[in-house]
């Protein structure tokens, strides 16, 4: 596919271990001077080709509620971090999982939880994410697969109301899904007891060492049992995460179905804008047939909200999602994105991890990210699952 007369199709990366393709001579922003620090951060242990499953949910004797519910949600197969992690959790195991985006992930630890709150009510989970948003996300997959077993899970995130929040802790509760903020905040507070949750799950594991969450991590996990089931996950692997996998798990199954950094269902080129007005090339862009669904990334919290204005008076329905939002704003226009009710989702990077969007068409980086990792991590938004994908970085 050709975008205008923007400039010839090349990769925006080059592919592990190799430099970031220069422009003109010039590296695109300061933070890729030394980008082996952000590419090889990855340890890729097993490549998965023409994955065939070496089991079936029926062999994992789940609740006859909880296969009912997994039939319901249309799942057929396992992808492969679910068919390798799933044993090792309902043994009861703790585990390091290092998947791609997009792999199935949540369901991978939900399903044998809530298999094992049907099997025993007085246990407790923990999950504990670096966003408001995959909170959300998690908590809404965990009910399609606990419809019906009169589960109760607990939302702990900033930016909504603590009152609501201590109020629903009060009643009985099997999950707790939040951030590390607030679940600090909330047990300061006397609000929230972990003694009694003898499994947690560390979703996103890096993302929430790098945004500063370290110290509320070791806060929490020094406040749960010490015989307890923890379930690591992460995009990459780092001397800094292998010191918390030490720290905070005891002799984990180490799982990685991790195959490269990028997906391959994602189609990854730039668009040169030479000195073009970028909202007119975007704009140009968007008007094309395809661009249907359409995740446009910004530096800054003003920049994309900005945009979305822009975009909107050029008649291009557009939503924002950005730290200045309160969360239930971000909520709103998440939906409204994800129910096609918007053509376009200009974000920030608060929105680059764990977010779940079916059908997105495009990611378009519209600023640089900060990191490859950023860069991994925004176009993992676009081909999901066994969909395709298109990721275009402008450039000047």
């Amino acid at each position: 596919m050709k975008y205008n007369t923007y400039g010839p199709r090349a990769k925006t990366f080059r592919p592990r271990g190799q430099q970031f393709r220069k422009f003109g001579g010039k590296r695109p922003q300061k933070s890729f001077s030394d980008l082996s620090k952000f590419i090889n951060k990855s340890v890729i242990t097993e490549e998965v080709v023409h994955f065939v499953p070496e089991n079936s949910f029926a062999d994992f004797k789940l609740s006859p509620l909880l296969v009912k519910n997994i039939t319901d949600k249309g799942y057929t197969s396992l992808t492969p971090i679910q068919d390798r992690s799933i044993p090792h959790i309902m043994r009861g195991e703790d585990i390091v999982g290092i998947a791609n985006t997009g792999t199935g992930k949540t369901a991978a630890f939900l399903i044998p939880l809530v298999n094992k709150i049907n099997l025993d009510p007085r246990e407790k989970v923990l999950i504990v994410v670096p966003t408001r948003e995959l909170a959300t996300q998690i908590d809404d997959e965990l009910k399609t697969f606990a419809k019906g077993s009169g589960l109760f899970s607990v939302i702990c995130v900033g930016g909504t109301s603590m009152g609501k929040q201590i109020s629903e802790l009060r009643h009985s509760h099997h999950f707790v899904i939040g951030t590390p903020g607030r679940i600090k905040d909330l047990m300061e507070q006397k609000r929230l007891d972990l003694s009694g949750f003898k499994t947690v799950v560390l979703d996103e594991a890096d993302r929430m060492l790098d945004m500063g969450f370290i110290a509320d991590m070791r806060f929490m996990m020094s406040r749960m049992p010490v015989e307890r089931q923890t379930l690591f996950f992460s995009a990459t692997l780092s001397p800094e995460i292998e010191k918390l996998i030490h720290e905070f798990l005891n002799e984990p199954a180490r799982i990685s179905v991790k195959t490269q950094d990028t997906s391959k269902n994602v189609h990854q080129d730039v668009v040169k804008t030479m000195g073009k007005n970028k909202v007119d090339v975007l704009h140009d862009l968007l008007i094309q047939p395809g661009f249907s669904k359409v995740l446009v990334f910004g530096r800054t919290k003003h920049g994309v909200e900005k945009l979305a204005r822009e975009l909107n008076q050029r008649g291009i329905k557009s939503e924002s999602i950005h730290g200045n939002k309160s969360q239930p704003q971000r909520q709103r226009s998440l939906d409204l994105f994800k129910r096609d009710q918007a053509q376009v989702l200009t974000a920030t990077d608060v929105a680059a991890r764990g977010l779940d969007i079916s059908g997105v068409t495009h990611v378009i980086n519209f600023d640089l990210p900060a990191s490859y990792e950023d860069y991994v991590h925004r176009i993992g938004r676009t081909g999901r699952g066994e969909n395709k994908g298109i990721a275009l970085t402008f450039v000047d």
